[in-house]
C-alpha cells in the first residue's frame, strides 16, 4: 500500500492537507482528543480525488489525521451523544494570533458543525492507512454559473 503522506508545519502546508481531506467522511466516535499529549486525532474515509480524475471512478481510503500542540478544543453543532453520527469534513482553516506561531484552527463540517482548536503551532500529520475501496458515492459540488 502506497498512499498519501503529508506533514504540515504552517498554514500553507495545512491548506494542502485540507484540500486532500475535503469531503472526507467520519463518525463522531472517530474523533479523539488526548489532553495530556495535546493532540486531536481523526479517522476519516478520504475521497481519492486523484484516482477519480484519472479513472472516472470513485474510491475512498481510510486516512488518519493528527493535529498536535492543541491547547484547547471547542465543538459546535456536533452531536457528541450519538457516536455513530456521520460528519463530512469541508475545510480546515488556520488563523494566526498575536503570538506566532500560535493561532486558531477551525475544522468545518457539512451542516454547520465545527471544531475550533487553539494551537501553539501548526503541526499536522495526515496519512492513508488502508488500501482504497471503490465507492459509488462521489461528492458533488455546484459549479459557479
Amino acid at each position: 500500500m502506497a498512499g498519501l503522506k503529508l506533514l504540515a508545519k504552517d498554514a500553507d502546508d495545512l491548506g494542502v492537507i485540507a484540500a486532500a481531506l475535503q469531503d472526507s467522511i467520519l463518525r463522531v466516535a472517530d474523533i479523539s482528543y488526548a489532553k495530556t499529549s495535546r493532540n486531536l486525532s481523526l479517522r476519516l474515509w478520504r475521497f481519492r480525488n486523484e484516482a477519480h480524475i484519472k479513472a472516472k471512478a470513485g474510491e475512498r481510503v481510510l486516512t488518519g489525521l493528527r493535529l498536535d500542540d492543541v491547547m484547547s478544543i471547542q465543538a459546535r453543532g456536533i452531536d457528541r451523544s450519538d457516536p455513530e453520527a456521520l460528519l463530512v469534513l469541508l475545510s480546515i482553516h488556520f488563523t494566526p494570533d498575536d503570538t506566532p506561531p500560535g493561532g486558531v484552527m477551525i475544522l468545518q463540517f457539512a451542516g454547520g458543525g465545527e471544531l475550533r482548536l487553539t494551537v501553539e503551532a501548526v503541526e499536522a500529520i495526515c496519512a492513508d492507512v488502508s488500501d482504497p475501496k471503490p465507492t459509488d458515492r462521489v461528492p458533488l459540488h455546484p459549479v459557479d454559473a
